[in-house]
């Protein structure tokens, strides 16, 4: 076999079918898109549309509220990824791990309110947490390994 004789298999590729050339080609005149109707024009889009019918998306009721203003936004970060990130060296864990020294290891992303650590995966390390937040799980996983955790809101709050 040579470069040059490399072949796709027959019938493998197929030739763009031109529709509205003519009767004789078999896709002319109305070119496939049936008779009239708001389907067979150019640039209409009538998803949702239910025929004049009250769509579901209106009939259905509002609900919930997003409060913006005052949302926190926290970087999300999970205890196994902290663990791998100890292992593979990039985090010290000589003193404490705040928002910056997990922003400079690549696992804290955004979070312009802090981090809060989430109890998913493994920690064995013994490490002392500076954050903004914890869920319970996430704390008591960090003091099993003889780590610590320390909430300055809740700092605060008993002061």
């Amino acid at each position: 076999m040579k470069l040059n004789d490399i072949r796709d298999n027959s019938g493998a590729r197929h030739r763009r079918m031109r529709i509205g050339r003519g009767i004789g080609s078999g896709k002319g005149k109305t070119g496939g898109r049936g008779q009239k109707g708001a389907k067979a024009r150019s640039g209409v889009s009538i998803n949702g549309f239910e025929g004049g019918q009250m769509p579901l998306h209106m009939r259905l009721p509002k609900r919930g509220f997003t409060n913006a203003k005052f949302r926190k936004d926290y970087a999300e970060v999970n205890l196994g990824m902290i663990q791998k990130a100890i292992d593979a060296g990039k985090l010290d864990i000589s003193g404490t791990v705040d928002h910056a020294a997990l922003k400079t290891a690549g696992l804290a992303r955004g979070g312009k309110d802090g981090v809060r650590l989430l109890g998913k995966g493994e920690l064995t390390a013994k490490v002392a947490f500076n954050v903004a937040g914890a869920s319970k799980g996430a704390v008591a996983a960090v003091e099993k390994a003889g780590g610590s955790v320390v909430l300055p809101a809740k700092e605060a709050a008993e002061a």
